[in-house]
């Protein structure tokens, strides 16, 4: 194993991080134009399996805890940093991965800096700065189809599914589907991440390994002993008329489908936390505003037990109720028996942890993956409860789409 060279300094503001990053291999994990950039990779490691967050924490605890680091910044994101997304299921072909670039641009609270990762391969400096955009526009996409899960299939999942939490064999399953296109095989993929950031400013936009995405929903977040998490769970469609559109987010909570969805997915994540934290609080449900859709969201934070790490608990939270269903085991049961394909690494962590073990790690929605051929699989899921309609289920992944279609079209 590598003993590896940190060095993080203060740089007067590069502007646009994406801008940083390798046009075909971006390494990306930004909210509200903060955040990190990776470029170029001086170590990896993947694995798969029920214990693939475990063993990746084991190898990082044992590569940051060897490596020589000089941090003069000291903020979140500085010093020795990971990025990584985890595959959904304990049976994915997908492996999951955790990379640790050569290069990483920063910036968060009006501070900028550069961390180069010298592993006895010194960084060259011809490769900073900025990369040079290539002609291929978003023009140069092809739109999304429905993919493996048709609309057809994805209507007589949802009546399967709701047999079966009739018969109570789970109280709640989120099945998704998933959409396919192509984009030139060679060309910049930062056109995807910039439109996917100027949409959704609010939101955690990354790129790590082929996965890109724009995603609402923080699976946790962790510095200095504290954490926060964020749980959505119930859906509405945004509305062009202010009235209207602010009658839907005060009686987003009103219904009983959407409060019930929500109430198992919080309960799930205070279980889940219930072993690594104490003093756990969350707020009250409440509307969460997006772009294209409203979200019931409940806000969690409590402290950290002794020893616990951002990837600890990115063990013990994944799968969330949001992403999977309840019981968990039962859920995920059957979504491997009602769709039709890997999820990969959709619905699954994806996020940064540093050589401390602090981190931020959301949950990778409103994404897709793109593979070095130019194949784009896009995803989406819908919580099925009792009384949910797979008419408007199926709708309510159209809306989850529209980021990527978005980012995606001429």
């Amino acid at each position: 194993m590598p003993v590896l060279n940190v060095r993080t300094t203060a740089i007067d503001d590069p502007g646009s991080l994406i801008e940083w990053t390798h046009p075909m291999r971006p390494a990306v994990f930004l909210r509200n134009g903060d955040g990190i950039i990776g470029f170029g990779e001086r170590a990896r490691y993947q694995h798969s399996g029920g214990n693939r967050v475990a063993d990746i924490a084991r190898w990082w605890r044992d590569i940051s805890s060897a490596a020589l680091v000089h941090d003069e910044v000291g903020l979140p994101g500085t010093g020795l940093v990971g990025l990584g997304s985890f595959a959904f299921s304990d049976t994915s072909t997908e492996a999951s991965v955790l990379t640790i670039p050569s290069v990483i641009v920063g910036r968060r609270d009006g501070r900028s800096w550069i961390t180069t990762v010298d592993g006895g391969m010194p960084v060259s400096s011809q490769r900073l700065g900025p990369q040079p955009r290539d002609q291929l526009g978003p023009g140069s996409f092809t739109p999304l189809e429905p993919g493996a899960h048709t609309p057809d299939g994805y209507r007589a999942s949802i009546e399967a599914a709701l047999r079966e939490i009739a018969a109570g064999r789970v109280s709640k399953v989120v099945l998704a589907r998933d959409l396919v296109g192509s984009i030139p095989a060679m060309s910049d993929r930062r056109w995807v991440i910039t439109r996917l950031a100027e949409a959704y400013p609010d939101t955690f936009t990354f790129a790590v390994d082929g996965l890109l995405g724009s995603s609402p929903e923080t699976l946790v977040r962790v510095r200095d002993g504290e954490m926060t998490a964020r749980v959505l769970a119930g859906t509405a469609g945004r509305l062009a008329d202010p009235t209207d559109d602010a009658a839907v987010a005060s009686t987003l909570g009103a219904s009983r489908k959407n409060r019930s969805e929500h109430e198992l997915a919080v309960r799930g994540v205070l279980d889940s936390l219930a072993p690594h934290a104490t003093g756990v609080m969350n707020t009250e449900p409440f509307a969460l505003q997006l772009p294209n859709l409203w979200h019931l969201a409940t806000d969690v934070r409590g402290s950290l037990c002794d020893g616990r790490t951002a990837l600890d608990l990115v063990a013990a939270l994944h799968p969330t109720a949001a992403v999977a269903g309840v019981p968990t085991d039962a859920a995920l049961a059957l979504i491997a028996e009602l769709e039709p394909r890997d999820r990969g690494r959709y619905a699954g962590p994806v996020g940064w942890v540093d050589g401390t073990g602090d981190g931020e790690w959301a949950i990778a929605l409103r994404c897709a993956s793109i593979d070095e051929e130019g194949v784009v699989t896009a995803w989406a899921g819908a919580g099925i409860v009792a009384g949910s309609d797979p008419e408007k289920e199926l709708a309510e992944t159209d809306l989850k789409f529209r980021p990527m279609v978005d980012a995606l079209e001429r």
